[in-house]
């Protein structure tokens, strides 16, 4: 029986290669996608969601707008890097599927209590602040969850929108401290991880090579901004869904993260306690090595499958 999953994204290039990667994966079932401000601001995030899904030929899976800015209010963008309309060289034309007019955090709440307890995933691609929210609303949603994987954090690879931060935690800490404090089992996967999974041209040739219009753009996606003189990028959202549907590709340990919420220079740090010295029960699963041979393999070999 396929894994039911709920997208929580911030459409994005490499958002965007996720939810494609999930869309062609038969061991998961995609319930629905809520979007979330961050990479791009809301506008962008949910009308690419729709965009992506379309390009996958599922206009059938509903796409919902969640919240527009953190918790704290102070919202972030990635702009510079996904380029203004969020899918960096990838031009998409405007989806004709219409935004479903419900709140992402009350379906995030209304999924988790109406299915069997257990038996829905949350995939967090972006800022956390849907989760968080939905958790604060219904607290009870905690105990019914099978699993959060999320892109997110960093240890030894400290940060990429600050020297101690990864975007998405950065992008609303608040919301990250209380989703690793409320009890739900968290696979985490840091830039530790993704940081082994460079697009090189290479592999970007392969994925183009491939038959379909979702492995052209999907290329397009892989590829540095028009305007860096990058040759490779880190390839982050898509080990998540690689994480549920090849977990032998991954090493990880049971530790403690701790969020930092208060510091100016610290602020969106993920604080994990590898040697225990803190006492701290572990709360999460840390992603340490991936395969990246045999996660750009399954890249290619599942994008193939779609139009």
């Amino acid at each position: 029986m396929p894994r039911r999953i709920v997208l929580d994204t911030d459409p994005g290039t490499d958002d965007a290669v996720a939810i494609l990667l999930a869309l062609a994966s038969p061991e998961l079932e995609v319930l629905g996608l809520v979007a979330v401000a961050g990479n791009v601001p809301l506008a962008e995030t949910e009308r690419n969601a729709r965009a992506v899904c379309e390009l996958a030929g599922r206009s059938d899976i509903p796409v919902y707008a969640g919240c527009p800015r953190p918790i704290d209010g102070r919202l972030v963008s990635a702009a510079h890097f996904h380029a203004a309309h969020g899918l960096g060289r990838l031009t998409l034309p405007p989806p004709r599927t219409p935004l479903r007019p419900e709140h992402g955090v009350d379906v995030l709440i209304d999924t988790l209590r109406q299915a069997e307890p257990g038996t829905v995933t949350l995939c967090a691609l972006g800022p956390l602040t849907n989760i968080a929210v939905a958790l604060v609303m219904a607290p009870d949603i905690a105990g019914r969850t099978a699993e959060l994987v999320l892109m997110g954090g960093a240890s030894y690879a400290l940060g990429n929108e600050t020297p101690a931060a990864e975007f998405n935690i950065h992008a609303d800490p608040q919301a990250a401290a209380i989703v690793f404090g409320s009890g739900i089992p968290i696979t985490m996967v840091p830039l530790d991880v993704t940081h082994q999974v460079l697009s090189t041209p290479e592999r970007i040739e392969r994925v183009r090579a491939a038959a379909g219009q979702s492995c052209a753009a999907a290329a397009l996606l892989l590829m540095p901004p028009l305007d860096s003189c990058r040759r490779t990028v880190a390839l982050h959202d898509p080990c998540v869904i690689a994480w549920l549907i090849a977990p032998d590709l991954f090493e990880g340990v049971e530790v403690n993260v701790a969020i930092e919420t208060e510091s100016r220079l610290t602020l969106g740090m993920t604080i994990v306690d590898w040697r225990g010295t803190s006492g701290r029960p572990a709360n999460a699963r840390v992603l340490q090595k991936i395969d990246a041979d045999g996660f750009y393999a399954l890249l290619a070999e599942r994008l193939a499958r779609l139009p």
